[in-house]
């Protein structure tokens, strides 16, 4: 199977604007609210929202990073990655409304890690979820409240999500996972 583009960069802007829309919307406004990316592209498009929502509201929302490697269970089933930091805005997460920003909500172990890893650093009023990517498969009760794109795809396939900051460019792909090491 080939790998094919399925986002480009306009697209993938356009489904952050949504997003930031929606998580505005529900939240009637910016009070009380604090996005948390999961990284390493999560904690990127947490940055990205805040930064759309800002434009939208002229109102900064504070944005943290949650390394959730150490709260995986699914550990032994891939490769080794040395934890990154963790970074919650200096108000910390009490009696907020959080949103956990992911790239790509698959089985659902990465969110429930992050539930977990949340709760050492507070608690939230509420915590909401959304994910650039949902691709289906899950193994838990988790769903995102907000989705730039629902992907459905087979588990042999792997769904890459690129951004600029790392990649060079923004794009998602979708492609045959690779033998070893996926």
């Amino acid at each position: 199977m080939a790998t094919r583009t399925v986002l480009e960069g306009a697209e993938i802007s356009r489904a952050l604007t949504r997003i930031s829309h929606e998580i505005i919307e529900a939240n009637k406004g910016v009070a009380g609210l604090v996005l948390v990316g999961i990284p390493t592209r999560g904690a990127l498009l947490a940055r990205r929202i805040a930064e759309t929502i800002d434009r939208i509201e002229g109102s900064e929302v504070p944005v943290g990073i949650l390394d959730v490697t150490l709260y995986r269970d699914d550990l032994a089933h891939h490769p080794t990655r040395a934890p990154q930091p963790t970074e919650m805005p200096v108000a910390g997460i009490d009696g907020a409304t959080v949103v956990l920003v992911d790239d790509v909500l698959y089985s659902g172990r990465t969110v429930r890690a992050a539930l977990d890893a949340l709760g050492d650093h507070g608690r939230p009023r509420a915590v909401r979820l959304a994910a650039l990517i949902d691709r289906g498969h899950r193994e838990l009760p988790i769903r995102a409240d907000y989705i730039g794109k629902n992907l459905p795809s087979s588990k042999e396939e792997r769904i890459s999500v690129r951004l600029q900051e790392i990649d060079g460019v923004d794009e998602v792909t979708i492609g045959a996972r690779a033998e070893a090491g996926s």
